[in-house]
This record gives C-alpha cells, structure tokens and sequence, in this order.
C-alpha cells in the first residue's frame, strides 16, 4: 500500500474521518465498458453494510477496488480516516480488509488450517532451517473454528474438500477475526449453503459486528440480509441509486428498490 505526497495532502472529507471506508466518486472502465460511474460508497466502524443490486450493477467490480484487486480509473479510497491506494489485495490485507469470495479462494487439496493461515503460515527453526509450524497451526485453527461454532471437524488436517459451503463461510471469518481484520467483505455467503447453514452464516455475521467488525455482504437477497444488516446501498448499472437505513424500509420494499421499481 503507497500513501503519495498528492494524497497527503489532499484534504480528507468528513465523510471519510468518520467511516472506516469511504469511496469516493470511484469510476471504473474496462476499455469502452464503464463498469462503476462515480460511485460513493461508504461503511461506518462497527457497521454491517447491505450491499445489493441485480447483475451487472457493478458490486463485485467496487469490491475488487476496495481489496486493491482492481485500480480505479477515477476516485479516491479512504481506509480508517487516511487515503489509500491498495496496490494488490495483498496491502488490503495488510491494512485490515480480509475478502472471502463465493467461491472463497480456498485451496481444495490444502488442509483446513493451512488453509486458515494461507499467505500467512507460522514457522519454527530447526538450526538454521525454517519449517511450518504444523501443530501451533493446527491448534489455533482448531479453537478458533471452535469459537465460530466449527467443533465438528474431526481434525485440522482434514482437506477443506470435505467442508460444506457454511463450514468454508466459516473459516473466512474465523480468519478474519483471528487476524484482526477492521473489515470483512463477504460476496453471497449464502449463495451456496442449505437453510440451515444460511442461518448459522447470518448469526456469525451478526456475531462479527458485535466483535467490533465493519461487514460488508453482498447479495442479492434481501430478506436474508435484512436482519442482520444496519444499512442497504443499492447499484444499478453501476451508479449509485439507493442508500437505506434498515428502519426507513422494509425486506419486500428493498425487493422493489433492487428491481428499480421504488
């Protein structure tokens, strides 16, 4: 991550001192396709952020802004009241944003707590060799699954092909709170557990906020974020068409915001 001498000196909005994240005025063009179009987005400390629009409304492309995983044609990121630019998901990570993708980027073949501590394994010296530290791996994998709710996994050493959707939702956000993320971006944790894991993945979010994360989860379904969400933004075509507080609407009247019939 580089902070330039322009962006030093750049004046930071009040938006921005008072929001973990803040985005400003984001323009994003692939070639002749503008992808996002002056979007402002932002994510309050503590807060869970609804993040919801049809396909094509440009969520996943502001998320791969946010992590550093795409550089924006035009706009500034602001991260815990300082301008940033994320060179690669990697300073994201650094900074305190951990990202989990639908498809959650976890490694098949790999273990559950190597995949745990992906990019980030400990070692131990044996002379003036450098091994993995297995076993210290496996023992913090091991509670701090167990603190999600996780505690029904034989052994760390399981392939993380055996897990369901909701036990790999697990990992990424045992991962986050273990590693001291300020934000956790989840894209449709749900898409793809059974009714019953959707309702565990809902109750580790909410149990994320109340251990002093910022959330944001993109969906596109509304009732499910509903109750667990502080505040819906709404894309279309990727600008910004809505920004709703939970108490100022309804599950079914976000339905038809998402649609662009409201």
């Amino acid at each position: 991550m580089t902070t330039t001498d322009a962006e030093k000196k750049h004046e930071v909005p009040r938006k921005a001192r008072e929001s973990l994240v803040f985005a400003e005025n984001i323009t994003m063009k692939f070639n002749k396709v503008v992808a996002l179009d002056n979007v402002n987005f932002d994510v309050g400390y503590n807060e869970v952020v609804g993040l919801l629009g049809d396909n094509g409304a440009g969520k996943s492309t502001l998320i791969k802004v946010l992590n550093g995983f795409h550089r924006p044609t035009k706009g500034q990121i602001y991260f815990d009241g300082n301008p940033v630019h994320f060179n690669s998901p990697r300073d994201s990570r650094d900074a305190g944003i951990e990202t989990a993708y639908q498809d959650l980027a976890l490694v098949n073949l790999m273990t559950i707590s190597r995949n745990f501590f992906l990019g980030r394994e400990l070692e131990r010296r044996i002379g003036p060799i450098k091994i993995l530290d297995m076993a210290r791996m496996d023992q913090i994998a091991a509670r701090t699954m167990a603190e999600v709710g996780l505690r029904n996994i034989r052994e760390m050493q399981e392939t993380v092909s055996f897990l369901s959707g909701g036990e790999r939702q697990a990992i990424a956000i045992g991962r986050a709170t273990f590693f001291g993320a300020k934000l956790l971006i989840l894209d449709e944790p749900t898409a793809a557990v059974s009714v019953a894991e959707t309702e565990w993945v809902l109750r580790l979010v909410a149990e994320a906020k109340h251990s002093g994360l910022a959330v944001i989860m993109i969906t596109h379904n509304a009732y499910e974020v509903f109750d667990v969400a502080d505040r819906f933004v709404v894309l279309q075509q990727g600008r910004n068409y809505a920004d709703l507080k939970r108490e100022d609407t309804s599950a079914k009247d976000l339905i038809e915001v998402i649609a662009g019939r409201k």
